[in-house]
Formats: structure tokens, C-alpha cells, sequence
């Protein structure tokens, strides 16, 4: 039951947060109704992840038994059989679509679309340099729309600005990965095969790039006069400060620690950027809300 639960990679449901990102930006967190519609796309959402994750096991098994994190995976170590393996994906994906009828059939084409896209991306597209992040970012884009009227909560729309910096973002991080995957390829690790398009010269250049725009973007967002009529505050700017203090701390951990392998564990154990992060969060509510709460 552990070696499953592993599997499942639950830690990885943190990424799925970004469902409610759409109900904080447009004051309606605590609107219990449209709370509870982003609870159950989230729960699809865990669940689809997790089949997407059993499949990528399964197709990288022999890979992943030569990588030195990797290779302790229950499918990789053997503590978990590929047919076992094929039946938990199914279960869950099954799970994932029906979770996610009860909410509207939007939302279960956003999960069919997220399955369907990984599916293709662990059975070649993930081998396509660039193509490869690109994926990854639409994969957070489609939890980002499954938290707005386009997926599971009626009546919120998507902001280009989250669209946005969700897209720059998570492309920041994909980047990060990858140079992960260039040390170990340097060491003689067997990694994925995407890495002969990379280079830790070009992805320390765009890492570099992509913080100027996500530290930008930000700045343009909270100065934006409709943003400051919509939560009826001049003062959003000052948030500025903890994503500057956010990115940086995360391409200190990249370039200086080569500690960015798994974004998800950094988050987990980085004390650093977990406070610099509650800060962000504290210092909007505290601008963003007082409306709501007044």
C-alpha cells in the first residue's frame, strides 16, 4: 500500500492548487458555493494527475531504473508490477472523469484534453526539445481554466494576466528542470532524450530572460488601473517585493545549490522560499481583501 501510495506521487498535488488561483484573484475565495465547484475540479484534477503519473512510470521504467533519484520509484524498483501499474491508472483516470461529470461536462473535457496531451507527451513528445516544456505549461494552464467558468466554477472568468504569468511561470520552472537533467547527463546519467536541444548555456540565458518578464508582468499587473479599481487598492505593488525575493531564491537554488530537479520538493523542504511565499500570500490578502472584509 505504501509502494502505491508513493506511485500516486501525492506531494505532486500541489501544483493542482492553482485551480483556486482564479477564486483569489477575483475575490471569491471565500464564497463557499464557487469554493466547493474549484474543491471537486481539484480532486479530478489529483486524480488525473496521478494516472498521468503511473503511465509516465510505466513507459520510463527502464530508464528510471538507471537514474539515481529515479530508480527508487515502485515501478522502476520492482515493488510495484507494470500490469498493476496499468490497472491503478485506469482506476484513476476513472475515478478523475467521474469526479468531474458531477461538476459539468467542461470539466471533463479539460481533464480528457490533460490526460490525452500527457499521454502523447510520455510516448514521444517529451523526446522534442522546447516542445517538451511547452507541454508542461500547458498542463498548468489547464488547471488554471478548470478553476474558471471555462471548467468546474461558473461565473469566474480567466484573466489574461494569470493566463500569463501561469504560462511564464511555469515555463521558468520547466527550464529549471531541465538543467537538472543536463548536470546529471554531464555525470553520465542516462536522462531523457529532449536534453540533446539544451544546453546549460542557453538554459541559464532563458531562465535569466524569464524572470525580467515574470518580475515585469507582475509589476504591469498590480499598476494595471483596472487590477487597482478591482480590488480597490494602490498598494498591490508592494507584493512586488517577495516574487522579486521568490525568483531569485529559486535561480539561487538553480545556479548556485543545483537544487531545482524537482520544483515540488523545493517547495516541500526550501524553508526560505516557503516564507518568502506566505509573505506574498499574507501581504495580498491584506491589500486584495480589504474590500471583501470591510
Amino acid at each position: 500500500m505504501k509502494s502505491v501510495l508513493i506511485l500516486l506521487r501525492p506531494k505532486q498535488y500541489i501544483k493542482n492548487l492553482l485551480i483556486f488561483f482564479p477564486l483569489f484573484f477575483s475575490l471569491n475565495l471565500f464564497d463557499l458555493k464557487l469554493f466547493l465547484s474549484a474543491f471537486i475540479a481539484f480532486v479530478a484534477f489529483c486524480f488525473a494527475a496521478s494516472a498521468v503519473y503511473v503511465i509516465n512510470d510505466i513507459k520510463d521504467m527502464k530508464k528510471d531504473s538507471e537514474h539515481p533519484q529515479k530508480k527508487k520509484r515502485p515501478i522502476a524498483s520492482g515493488k510495484v508490477s507494470k500490469n498493476n501499474g496499468v490497472a491503478i491508472s485506469t482506476v484513476m483516470i476513472s475515478l478523475a472523469l467521474g469526479i468531474s461529470y458531477v461538476s459539468g461536462f467542461d470539466l471533463v473535457i479539460i481533464i480528457a484534453a490533460y490526460f490525452i496531451m500527457n499521454i502523447f507527451y510520455s510516448f514521444g513528445l517529451k523526446n522534442i526539445p522546447l516542445l517538451d516544456i511547452h507541454i508542461i505549461s500547458a498542463g498548468f494552464i489547464m488547471r488554471l481554466l478548470a478553476g474558471t467558468d471555462i471548467g468546474a466554477v461558473k461565473g469566474v472568468s480567466p484573466s489574461h494576466w494569470i493566463i500569463i504569468m501561469t504560462f511564464l511561470l511555469s515555463l521558468f520552472l520547466a527550464f529549471a528542470k531541465r538543467r537538472d537533467d543536463l548536470i546529471l547527463a554531464s555525470k553520465g546519467v542516462d536522462v531523457r532524450n529532449a536534453i540533446s536541444g539544451y544546453s546549460i548555456d542557453f538554459v541559464n540565458g532563458a531562465m535569466s530572460v524569464m524572470s525580467a518578464v515574470i518580475i515585469v508582468s507582475y509589476l504591469l499587473y498590480t499598476l494595471d488601473p483596472a487590477v487597482i479599481a478591482h480590488f480597490k487598492s494602490e498598494y498591490l505593488f508592494s507584493t512586488g517585493f517577495f516574487v522579486v525575493l521568490g525568483i531569485f531564491r529559486y535561480m539561487q537554488l538553480t545556479f548556485v545549490h543545483n537544487k531545482t530537479g524537482n520544483p515540488t520538493e523545493v517547495v516541500f523542504t526550501d524553508r526560505f522560499l516557503q516564507i518568502t511565499i506566505l509573505c506574498w500570500v499574507g501581504l495580498f490578502l491584506y491589500f486584495g481583501y480589504q474590500g471583501v472584509f470591510s
